[in-house]
């Protein structure tokens, strides 16, 4: 999942507003031109060989399920924090903590007493994972949420009962899995710099209004209102190949949606538009396998 960290140039304040709707249209043009001359010298995924760790069972309504919990050093850590201080953001914000995974594809095998089931790979920071073993609390919330990942990329419903395998560190084989390289295209902001003019909301974050179009067949637009707003500092956006999550400074916005197409978010671009007070995002999409 790529991390669009936040670039903030300030303009003259004599530009017009048409300047910069010209700009935006521009960027946009800029992201469609180079989904078509796309750089063979960067590699858009790396390949890796999890680590097994342990073996969770559960079920679903196709039958037994398995869930090998792994880690390798390439899968980006979570933001470091003791567990006190994670379990404060949690109860202030439950979607303001995330733990970078990597979810294998299913792949079927035969339990020990022979019967088929299914098998999925989760993998996770190896140091987090070794924080993690003297951890229950964080063992089970990587479970819980490996669980909610699977059953949304999947849809699933999983049996929330489930058991750790005690002998038996992984189900089947654990293989190589491509997670898409980090790179970091910038958000630009069209208009002045940002000034906070709003506290942090007591209900916590507002979900925005999200506007999504086709603008060709492989270049997919959109608009994400935010009113409270008079610039982007502060701003988050996360966009991996199905997914689009974008954070508000002091907790005012949150937004994850998941995205029907296959997005190259190594060539996405996103410009906030201070006259409209909306975050634009240009996402090139890659080609559906055959």
């Amino acid at each position: 999942m790529a991390d669009l960290n936040l670039l903030v140039p300030e303009l003259n304040e004599a530009e017009a507003m048409g300047a910069e709707t010209a700009r935006f249209q521009e960027l946009l043009l800029q992201a469609s031109k180079e989904l078509q001359q796309a750089q063979t010298s960067r590699p858009e995924s790396t390949q890796i060989q999890p680590q097994p760790g342990f073996c969770i069972k559960t079920n679903s309504s196709e039958g037994k399920v398995f869930i090998n919990i792994c880690h390798s050093p390439s899968i980006p850590p979570p933001a470091d924090m003791t567990e006190d201080e994670l379990l404060q953001m949690l109860e202030e914000d439950q979607a303001g903590f995330r733990i970078p995974m990597s979810l294998g594809e299913p792949h079927a095998e035969l339990d020990a007493k022979g019967q088929g089931c299914t098998a999925y790979d989760v993998a996770v920071n190896s140091n987090f994972y070794l924080r993690m073993q003297n951890s229950d609390f964080l063992r089970e919330l990587v479970i819980t949420i490996a669980r909610e990942g699977l059953e949304d990329k999947y849809s699933l419903q999983l049996n929330p009962e489930w058991r750790i395998l005690k002998n038996r560190p992984f189900m089947g084989s654990i293989s190589q899995q491509n997670i898409r390289s980090q790179q970091r295209p910038p958000i630009q902001e069209l208009g002045n710099l940002y000034t906070a003019d709003s506290l942090r909301p007591e209900a916590g974050p507002e979900k925005p209004h999200l506007n999504l179009w086709l603008e060709a067949p492989d270049l997919l637009l959109a608009e994400i209102d935010l009113p409270k707003l008079d610039g982007a500092l502060g701003l988050s956006l996360e966009i991996g190949e199905d997914h689009l999550v974008m954070g508000g400074p002091q907790q005012l916005y949150h937004l994850d949606v998941y995205i029907p197409l296959r997005i190259n978010s190594e060539e996405s671009k996103a410009a906030f538009h201070r006259k409209r007070r909306q975050l634009m995002v240009a996402m090139p999409l890659l080609s559906m396998p055959s």
